[in-house]
């Protein structure tokens, strides 16, 4: 499976090979397992505005900035977006809400995937559409000696979050590599998407309630049904990209 996976980027994407220096990590179910509570705060949060929205859509939507998510419940429920006012209001009760609920927890498998990737001699960095800075604060604190502020990229460093592709390319900025030597871990439909739009090998973690046809249609390149999986399969993942990338 990973060598189908891996041939197959290459000719897509016609790169010579796979080489990767990097692995950008996305934030919310990944290294955290705060989705639940992101997803409970939307669904209070919007419900007091009257919009049409559902667990399913706060997963569909995961990784993307809270503007996007707003202005699509805008167009849903009333057939237009939302005013700079709203979106601020709405986002900023969204964002109370979370503290309020979340309990902060490391995903399980996550800091065996980190100390992988540190023992292959990658960089470890962070492209996360979250605004919340009780999380991305605690980063550091929580995975000591694998994330610094100056390689994260969070809602405060993009135009366009996801689904476009700009913060997966500012991380590459930020690692100084290209997109065929680094890998993004995913677990969102939308990141997924961004991911393969910046041309960068994406992994899929499937953390959350959605089928896994919700991120292999966004064309992810390897699904793992957890973090702790992809931590056991790390190294038989990272020989055969030596293997099949010559």
């Amino acid at each position: 499976m990973i060598k189908d996976a891996i041939t197959y980027y290459l000719q897509n994407r016609n790169q010579p090979v796979l080489n990767p220096k990097a692995v950008l990590f996305d934030m919310d179910g990944i290294l955290y397992d705060s989705m639940p509570y992101h997803v409970k705060a939307w669904l209070e949060a919007t419900r007091k505005e009257h919009l049409e929205g559902s667990m399913e859509d706060f997963y569909l939507f995961e990784g993307c900035v809270g503007g996007y998510t707003i202005n699509k419940l805008f167009y849903r429920t009333f057939h237009r977006e939302a005013t700079q006012e709203e979106i601020e209001r709405i986002y900023k009760e969204k964002s109370r809400l979370f503290n309020t609920y979340n309990e902060g927890r490391p995903m399980a498998g996550a800091i065996d995937v980190l100390e992988q990737v540190k023992a292959s001699g990658l960089q470890r960095l962070v492209v996360t559409g979250s605004g919340q800075h009780s999380l991305i604060d605690k980063l550091e604190r929580m995975f000591p000696g694998h994330f610094i502020r100056e390689k994260m990229v969070t809602a405060y460093d993009v135009t366009h979050g996801k689904p476009d592709p700009e913060p997966y390319l500012k991380g590459l900025v930020k690692a100084k590599v290209k997109a065929n030597e680094a890998f993004i871990i995913e677990n969102a439909p939308m990141g997924v998407r961004a991911g393969v739009a910046a041309g960068i090998f994406t992994i899929a973690v499937n953390t959350g309630p959605l089928p896994d046809s919700a991120l292999l249609d966004e064309g992810a390149n390897l699904l793992y049904p957890d973090m702790q999986s992809l931590a056991n399969d790390w190294q038989h993942l990272m020989h055969e990209v030596k293997t099949y990338s010559k």
